[in-house]
């Protein structure tokens, strides 16, 4: 079934069917769907750039990079990024692959929305971010030649609203847990889809923090730098 598009191979290990199943099984069309693609996107930008990447350990990440985004983790706080990179490596131990190799996915999927740090970690972490931008949001589409995008589109077809389904998935699995999208671009399909979100402001958290408004004194008595923080404990002149 996965292969389909020209000049991408597809594991067919037992370890990748079992994989594609456990995946099929819990994620929804649109998730399961995206995930192949960015698999597919990810193994051609990989090509064309000469990296020497693993494809089996690049398909396990693809796809579990969303699978945080699910139903089963609907009463997780964690980012949904870090709950897809557990669940990778549990079914990766379950089925004996090196801590080095699910080091390897772990990261890829934990870091997939961190733009400006995978593209200089290993090929596979850089290329499910690579994969994972060109599906959703087209970043580096005029890479891809014609031929690829359609070749891999007929292969596994995006839906005719895939930007606003996407947009919601997003959404539903991360509205029960809006302070992991901090530090993320993930707080933006929360602030889309709901007018009462508030992002965290990092400027309002260092002017607000204890830092400002502890009081006492800030070292041992008698050291140098000894001094109160508030007027009010200082002896009166």
């Amino acid at each position: 079934m996965l292969n389909k598009v020209p000049g991408v191979p597809v594991p067919d290990s037992q370890l990748a069917r079992e994989l594609t199943q456990f995946v099929r099984d819990t994620e929804s069309d649109l998730l399961f769907h995206h995930s192949i693609r960015v698999y597919c996107w990810g193994a051609i930008a990989g090509n064309r750039m000469g990296l020497k990447f693993d494809p089996e350990l690049l398909y396990a990440a693809s796809m579990f990079h969303d699978i945080g985004l699910t139903a089963r983790y609907e009463d997780s706080q964690l980012r949904f990024e870090v709950d897809g990179a557990n669940a990778a490596r549990d079914f990766l131990r379950g089925h004996g692959i090196s801590e080095r190799d699910i080091e390897t996915v772990w990261n890829a999927v934990a870091l997939h929305t961190t733009p400006g740090i995978p593209q200089f970690m290993q090929p596979e972490i850089a290329l499910v971010q690579a994969g994972a931008g060109m599906d959703v949001a087209g970043r580096g589409y005029e890479q891809f030649t014609k031929a690829q995008r359609e070749a891999v589109v007929a292969a596994f077809p995006r839906e005719s609203d895939f930007q606003h389904e996407i947009i919601d998935a997003f959404y539903q699995g991360m509205k029960h847990r809006p302070d992991s999208t901090f530090g993320t671009f993930n707080d933006d399909a929360l602030a889309f889809k709901d007018s009462n979100f508030r992002r965290v402001d990092i400027c309002a958290v260092i002017l607000a923090s204890r830092w400002n408004t502890r009081t006492g004194c800030d070292h041992p008595a008698g050291s140098a730098s000894h001094q109160c923080s508030d007027r009010s404990h200082r002896p009166a002149s």
